[in-house]
């Protein structure tokens, strides 16, 4: 199964101001894709005053639009957007947060999935897996992200059966895939991340409002992977009629695509430039072969950051 494209919203109403998620939207959307990743905490900027911004910012496109086809994700659990690990997974909360998110997302409600949770106790787990019970009864598909203890989660899923879709972040400098190793072969893995936060192969292609500063990161010195990745894509672009590879998020893009179990890419652009890159390059690598640069990339990711 090929994967598919998710649009992010992880940076609505910080980076990405109303109008331009607006846009990246519209073109989504006019590019066929459907699938949106959302949560309750987003954006993830620290700010109170903007929890569920991200949301309500989707909500009024989708109300503008009248658009009922969506297939939108909602992580759910968080009670607040300040990268805290505070959150509320009781069943009550799910079930009550699964009943608003039909209300107010409708036919584009596609996915009810549990956002960061740091317990090992089989109980208070059990009851949240009876309320994504409750939602994949009503005809939605669930999942997990942020799983502290995956294999709990998949010990007690003996007695559930449910179908998850698990999101894990997966690059060339981290990846979540092998802690769900009791999920291997069984979920549908949405890999997030995939530019490591918006690193560049080059410091000056760095922008003012670029995610990576946002967040913190270094953005004045060149990144130690760079160096050697300018040189794997060198050579992979000398090979063949295919499009040409050339940035960091082409590179997560290919890696992501070609790894195992992975059925869905999710895209945390903040520009529409960015965007039009991202599709040019999801057709490059559904319609052209590269394998080869996913075994150079999957080396590269071992000497840089483990075992996969």
């Amino acid at each position: 199964m090929t994967p598919t494209l998710l649009l992010g919203t992880a940076m609505w109403g910080w980076t990405t101001p109303r109008a331009t998620c607006f846009d990246l939207l519209d073109r989504y959307y006019q590019a066929g894709f459907r699938e949106v990743d959302g949560a309750t905490n987003y954006p993830i900027n620290k700010n109170p005053e903007d929890f569920r911004k991200a949301e309500h910012i989707l909500l009024e496109w989708i109300q503008a639009h009248q658009v009922n086809d969506l297939k939108v994700m909602m992580k759910v659990g968080s009670i607040n957007n300040l990268r805290t690990p505070d959150n509320n997974l009781s069943k009550s909360f799910l079930l009550m947060l699964l009943d608003e998110y039909r209300n107010a997302l409708g036919a584009n409600l596609d996915t009810l999935m549990i956002h960061w949770d740091n317990r090992s106790e089989e109980g208070s787990i059990r009851e949240s897996l009876e309320a994504l019970a409750t939602a994949e009864k009503a005809g939605l598909q669930i999942g997990l992200s942020g799983i502290q203890h995956p294999e709990v989660y998949a010990r007690l899923n003996e007695d559930f059966k449910l179908n998850f879709r698990i999101q894990i972040k997966h690059n060339l400098l981290h990846s979540d895939y092998a802690r769900y190793e009791a999920f291997h072969g069984q979920a549908g893995f949405i890999t997030y991340g995939i530019n490591a936060g918006g690193i560049k192969l080059n410091p000056e292609q760095y922008r003012e409002d670029s995610s990576l500063r946002a967040r913190g990161g270094n953005t004045q010195a060149e990144h130690p992977i760079a160096a050697p990745l300018r040189a794997i894509l060198q050579e992979a672009n000398s090979k063949g009629k295919r499009p040409p590879v050339s940035s960091f998020n082409h590179c997560g893009m290919a890696f992501a695509f070609h790894s195992p179990d992975v059925k869905g890419i999710l895209l945390g652009v903040s520009r529409l430039q960015q965007l039009e890159d991202s599709l040019r390059f999801y057709t490059a690598i559904t319609t052209y072969d590269y394998q080869d640069l996913y075994q150079r990339l999957k080396n590269l990711y071992v000497q840089y950051a483990g075992k996969v």
